[in-house]
Formats: C-alpha cells, sequence, structure tokens
C-alpha cells in the first residue's frame, strides 16, 4: 500500500453482546413476517424449511470459514483464499451490489410503516412514490454519516434496531393473545390447511424466506473491528438465533390470528395488524410506538448491513482490485469513509432506478428480487468454500461442529442445494406483478450489468496491479 493511504485500522470495539445485537438486527427483517404471512398458516412450514435448508448451514459455514480466516473482509477472503482471486472479487462484489437495492427495498418498508405515526391522513400517502423516494434518500444520508462516524457510535444504532426489531414482534404477539382470547382467531389453524402447497407462486415466496435469514455472515466483514472474532462469533450466533426464528414463527402466527392472509400489506403487515388488534382491543395508542420501534429496528438494520458490506471495497481497495481511495480510512474516526460515501451514494441511485416504470408495490418487488439474486450469488461460493476446504489438511484453530467434516461437507451440501433453487425463483417476478415482462427485464438486466461491470473493474484493476 503506498505512504499516502493511512495503515492504521479500525479499533476493536464489539464484544459478544454487541455482536449478538448485531446479528439479531441483520438476521431479523419484519418485512418477511408480512411476506409469510400472505401464505396463510402454511407459512410455518416454510419458515422451518428455509430454517433448517439455509439458516442451520448458513451459521455452520459462517463459524467454521471465520475461524480459519479471521482477517477483515468476510466471505471474500473466504472465496478468495479457496478458488483463487477472481472468485474472491466477483463473491465480495455481488454481496456488495446486493446490498445496493437492499438499502432501497428496506426503506421503502420503513416508510410504509412510518406512516402510521402520523396517523390517517398520513396513512394516505401509501400510493405516492415522492414519499418513499425522499424517505429513502434522507434515512440512507443519516445511516452513512453515522457510520463514517463510526462503530463506536454506530452500534448504538445497530443495538437500538435490535430491539426495534424483536420488541415490535413480542408486541403484536401479545396484542394477538389477547384479540384471540376475545374474538378468536380470524385465520383457522389446523393440519389440513397448514399443510405446504409446492406451486411456483407459493415457491418464490419461499426463496425469499431463506433470503431473509441470511445475516450471519455480515459482521465477519468487519472482523478487524471485532474483539478476537475467532471465540466472539462462534459465541454470539447461537444467542442470535434464540431470538430470530422465534420472531419469525411468532410473528407469523400473531399476524394470522388478527387478519386474514388475503389482507396483508406486504410493506405494512406487521403494524397493520398491531394497529388494528390495539384497536379493537381499545388500545389504540399502542399502534405508535409499534410504528416508532419498527422504523428505528429498520433503520438499525440498514446501518448494519451498511457498515458491514462497506468492508468489502475497504478490504478489495487493500487488495489494489479498486482505486485506492477504497483502502482510506478516516483521518479522526478511522473508519473507510470513501467506501461508506461510496455505498449510500450507490443505493441512492437504486432509490430512483427501481421505480422507473412502475408503482410502489412493483418497485419494492423488483429490488427485493435483484437483492435475493445478488446475494445468493456469493453464497453459492460458500458453501462450495467449505466442501472444498474439508477436502484438505490445515485445520489448527479451526472451530469445528460435532461431527467433524461430515457435518461441514452435509450441511453445506443442504445449503448449496437451497440456494441454488432459490436464485431460479427470485429471478421469476412476482404473481401480482401487472407488468411480468418489464419485471423480469429490470431483474435480470440490472444483475447482469451489476457482474459485467464488477468483471470489468476486476479486469482493469489486474493491469494496473501489474
Amino acid at each position: 500500500m503506498d505512504e499516502a493511504v493511512p495503515l492504521h485500522r479500525p479499533p476493536r470495539v464489539m464484544g459478544v453482546a454487541d455482536l449478538a445485537l448485531f446479528y439479531i438486527v441483520t438476521g431479523i427483517s419484519l418485512r418477511w413476517i408480512a411476506s409469510a404471512a400472505m401464505l396463510g398458516q402454511a407459512a410455518l412450514w416454510y419458515w422451518a424449511l428455509a430454517f433448517l435448508g439455509f439458516y442451520i448451514p448458513l451459521i455452520a459455514a459462517v463459524i467454521e470459514l471465520s475461524s480459519r480466516y479471521p482477517q477483515e473482509g468476510g466471505l471474500y477472503v473466504w472465496v478468495r483464499e479457496t478458488f483463487g482471486p477472481f472468485a474472491g472479487f466477483m463473491a465480495g462484489w455481488s454481496y456488495w451490489t446486493s446490498n445496493l437495492p437492499y438499502f432501497p427495498s428496506v426503506f421503502y418498508f420503513d416508510a410504509g410503516n412510518a406512516l402510521y405515526l402520523g396517523g390517517p391522513r398520513l396513512q394516505a400517502m401509501t400510493g405516492s412514490t415522492v414519499y418513499f423516494m425522499v424517505f429513502a434518500l434522507i434515512g440512507l444520508a443519516v445511516i452513512t454519516a453515522i457510520n463514517i462516524a463510526g462503530l463506536k457510535w454506530g452500534k448504538w444504532l445497530h443495538n437500538i434496531g435490535a430491539l426495534g426489531m424483536w420488541v415490535p414482534a413480542a408486541i403484536v404477539v401479545v396484542l394477538a393473545a389477547f384479540f384471540w382470547a376475545r374474538f378468536g382467531s380470524v385465520t383457522r389453524f389446523d393440519a389440513a390447511a397448514s399443510m405446504p402447497n409446492f406451486d411456483l407462486a407459493h415457491l418464490v415466496i419461499l426463496s425469499g424466506l431463506a433470503f431473509a435469514l441470511s445475516g450471519p455472515e455480515a459482521a465477519s466483514f468487519m472482523s478487524g473491528e471485532i474483539r478476537d472474532p475467532r471465540r466472539t462469533i462462534p459465541r454470539a450466533l447461537p444467542l442470535a438465533g434464540l431470538v430470530v426464528l422465534p420472531v419469525y414463527i411468532l410473528g407469523t402466527i400473531a399476524v394470522l390470528v388478527i387478519m386474514p392472509a388475503g389482507e396483508v400489506n406486504p410493506l405494512q403487515g406487521l403494524v397493520q395488524a398491531g394497529s388494528l388488534a390495539a384497536h379493537k382491543l381499545g388500545v389504540g395508542w399502542i399502534a405508535w410506538p409499534l410504528a416508532l420501534l419498527i422504523t428505528l429496528g429498520n433503520l438499525g438494520a440498514a446501518s448494519g448491513y451498511l457498515a458491514g458490506c462497506a468492508r468489502l471495497p475497504f478490504a478489495v481497495g487493500i487488495d489494489r482490485m479498486l482505486p485506492q481511495a477504497f483502502a482510506r480510512v478516516h483521518p479522526r474516526w478511522g473508519t473507510p469513509w470513501v467506501a461508506l460515501l461510496v455505498q449510500g451514494g450507490l443505493g441512492a441511485v437504486f432509490c430512483v432506478l427501481g421505480q422507473a416504470g412502475t408503482g410502489v408495490r412493483g418497485a419494492y418487488e423488483v429490488l427485493v428480487s435483484m437483492g435475493i439474486i445478488a446475494t445468493f450469488l456469493p453464497f453459492a461460493g460458500v458453501f462450495l468454500a467449505v466442501i472444498r476446504v474439508n477436502r484438505g489438511v490445515g485445520d489448527k484453530g479451526v472451530t469445528r461442529l460435532p461431527g467433524g467434516r461430515v457435518t461441514s461437507i452435509g450441511l453445506a451440501l443442504i445449503g448449496l442445494i437451497t440456494t441454488l433453487v432459490a436464485l431460479v425463483l427470485a429471478a421469476l417476478p412476482a404473481g401480482d406483478e401487472t407488468n411480468k415482462p418489464l419485471a423480469l427485464l429490470k431483474i435480470i438486466g440490472l444483475t447482469v450489468v451489476l457482474l459485467g461491470t464488477g468483471a470489468a473493474i476486476y479486469r482493469a484493476g489486474r493491469r494496473k496491479a501489474a
């Protein structure tokens, strides 16, 4: 690295508690509770399939690979060390670009919930594209500024965001219990009605539920800012898992107790159900703090992914595959401020691009599909890396699961199959999309552009380095 690039690294500030809360805020996305509830009571089976087929294999992969390669960079480093520089770069690039459509999609969801802070008059703006874009742009600016100031401050937004993920779900679960006791459940829960239907429409949503359980990989991008990551990561992940799955399952049940699946809005489902139950129970004032907590929770989640993913171009910049400005850290706060600014700026561009030629809900669905595809591509590399490294030697310092290599390879194969199926399904437009050809064109076209841009940048970086 040139002398002009600061050699110091961001300080190690995250312990087990901070990391567990980080995994909670990045591992729970309340918008997927609404998406799952739209499937009806069969959603519980789909959550179980996503948990067994993806979440557990991903946790196992993260624990093993982060102990093998504990340096900053996460899956970029894991795939690079296993399959070479180009594969590592493309894995990191794909994951990084997956967060460009992620930010506007999560802020669109957040904006829909924030409308409940202003009562019925503001809720009339549900279809306003200007409101949703402005909200997303302001949200991106706020979390970018906080993360440039450093994890010393950013971690508090993540910690508050973690409360904003499970506390609203807990409130809706309590409201649903009282609602059931007084009025009964509006959804019939029995074995026959709960059986999953594996048609195409349901399988598309299943890929989204698997995507909802991603997040265990996020903190490893910041391994250089975690105290003793080889020990801290395996301790924090199980603690977070004890919160993540119950929030999704109990939250989905609660929404279905309060309202039928056909009336659930994917942008407002949880606060919609909570507000409905609160007003029927005579405690309508609960809707306001519920909406506030969900808004803060999603801000914390977006901030967590921004903080983690900005470390990808930072690590790649150190390897000289991106301009060296990406490897610079702020002289005062010690953060990769160039990478953070670029991440936030490009996320703002996607706020506008995703909206082109469609309504609010159509833009949301396109952004979600793009995010799933770009995220699952590097996950395939992660599971393949686990299989590859377990064929060799050199296990010193590696954290092993019970059963050793057999368990690691078996779980990686399950995760790989789930990932490949989800990739295909995510490219299909939502069933209620009015302009399916345009949606499919935007999903595939923008994904190809992102990957092609990454390959071109890698080639240019290699020529410059040579």
